[in-house]
């Protein structure tokens, strides 16, 4: 059975994910077996495992780096927001339901057991399970039928390494200030502390560790300095995806992309941004187009009828609908290809109150949510003449006349999507397609933006090598396996 480790932080967003995957690779490059694992998780950008379910997108990076297939035991629990209040409820890969927040605070104590298999599934195949919390390990007020912090290391007898990130500040208080909240048992599980993210020289900050390790009790097991190749990852959520963006002088071609509410697998931007002659431009439904915009992108949506509605509110759609009729291209991914259609109906309430809705009317078809979630890694050769590898991860049928003329031809599964009469209108399910460089270079081309100059799945394994000597260099790896049981 495989040694574990869990590391949990004092906040979201203090770089656990990406610590947990430059560990993997930094262990699976000494001959380990790795293999990642949260035990909850909310997020939707997610991807397709090998054994036909959805886990975080974080937990496929983590596998990647591990160098295994993915599987649905990696993140035994998905939360996918559908509102400001509930979620969609994914157990070991599979839709179970939706529930408020304040149901699934109930329904979590149910949930631990299939937690617990899954967890246990890894240890019989690995060398080393390194666990990712979720969130702070601080909300106390949250304690109770806990799944994703100290109520998991605690079930499963899971020692924790807690990390703070210096960079957002206040890292003294939000580490010694966890020991304190802690119940006394959930506080002896952790067994050291990492300080992340640090900017400067570290002997400027060596009192601070001291301090910190005085007052809890607990090792200091390393400050680990700014990794800058983090930007060529995919990120774990979208905290930061409508964040300003930096003009790019030299790009031949700007793509708009609405940011909406509920946006979902908005990792399909990261290789259009990773190429200098493309500007990826997020905008608000409040926004104006802007004039010199090449291409109107809408991308994933985990409730659709209700981010067509955040569009229409904000007034953008006046502005895609004129720039198409003047002749702007249009390109819908998965949600953003059912918006584009004349009707979408969701009978059922998949992703939300039931209900139906008029489109964009940019594409002649129409969408109905049911059926089974389609889940699956497909390859083939799109409009644009060049051959893709990419996932479908949806719910419903999009049929009409413009299916007649398909985006893509899939291997072994035919036509899929649809394109206008004039060539300058598409919709497609398929996710993850600009990750292929031979497809992106036929958007590159289409558009008129020149070459494509980024390998962009090189450059992931290249950050993430780096990422793995960047903590080998800063961390003791000897003791953080020697604290794993």
């Amino acid at each position: 059975m495989a040694r574990a480790l869990m590391f949990q932080g004092t906040g979201s967003d203090v770089g656990k994910s990406l610590l947990v995957a430059g560990l993997a690779r930094a262990f699976a490059d000494r001959g380990l077996k790795v293999r990642p694992f949260k035990p909850q998780n909310m997020s939707n950008n997610a991807a397709v495992t090998a054994d036909g379910g959805e886990i975080g997108r974080a937990q496929a990076l983590q596998a990647r780096a591990a160098r295994v297939p993915l599987s649905v035991h990696m993140n035994p629990v998905l939360l996918k927001p559908q509102s400001e209040v509930g979620a969609q409820v994914v157990v070991q890969g599979r839709v179970v339901g939706s529930a408020k927040a304040a149901a699934y605070q109930q329904m979590k104590a149910g949930l631990l057991p299939a937690v617990l298999e899954s967890f246990r599934r890894l240890k019989t195949e690995a060398d080393l399970v390194l666990v990712e919390g979720a969130g702070s390990a601080s909300e106390v007020n949250l304690r109770a039928n806990d799944i994703a912090n100290m109520g998991f290391a605690r079930a499963a007898d899971v020692p924790v390494v807690l990390i703070g990130d210096i960079d957002r500040g206040g890292v003294i208080a939000s580490l010694v200030g966890t020991k304190t909240v802690l119940d006394p048992a959930d506080a002896a599980m952790i067994q050291g502390f990492i300080v992340n993210r640090f900017r400067g020289d570290p002997a400027l900050f060596g009192s601070g560790m001291d301090l910190i390790a005085g007052h809890t009790g607990w090792a200091a097991l390393g400050l680990v300095p700014f990794y800058t190749g983090a930007a060529r990852l995919p990120a774990e959520d979208a905290l930061g995806v409508a964040g300003p963006q930096a003009p790019k002088p030299g790009a031949k071609v700007r793509i708009a992309v609405p940011i909406l509410p509920h946006v979902a697998n908005f990792d399909d931007l990261d290789p259009l941004d990773a190429e200098p002659g493309l500007e990826v431009r997020r905008i608000r439904p409040s926004d104006v187009l802007p004039t010199d915009t090449d291409l109107v992108l809408l991308i994933g949506s985990k409730a659709t009828i209700a981010d067509l509605a955040a569009l229409r509110a904000g007034g953008l759609h006046h502005d895609i609908l004129a720039f198409a009729r003047r002749g702007g291209r249009v390109l819908g991914l998965c949600g953003g290809y059912q918006m584009m259609g004349e009707h979408l109906s969701d009978p059922d309430g998949v992703e939300g109150p039931p209900g139906s809705t008029e489109g964009l009317g940019l594409l002649k078809v129409g969408t109905v949510m049911t059926g089974e979630k389609r889940l699956v890694a497909v390859t083939g050769t799109s409009r644009l003449g060049a051959p893709f590898s990419g996932y479908e991860m949806h719910i419903g049928a999009t049929v009409g006349a413009d299916t007649a003329r398909p985006f893509a031809e899939l291997d072994g599964a035919g036509a899929e999507g649809a394109v206008s009469a004039d060539g300058r209108i598409m919709g497609t399910y398929v996710h993850g397609l600009f990750g292929d460089d031979r497809q992106r270079a036929a958007l590159m081309a289409l558009l008129g933006a020149g070459p494509a100059q980024v390998a962009y799945e090189a450059g992931v394994e290249e950050a993430l090598d780096g990422l793995a000597a960047h903590l080998s260099a800063h961390l003791d790896l000897d003791r953080l396996l020697s604290l794993a049981r």
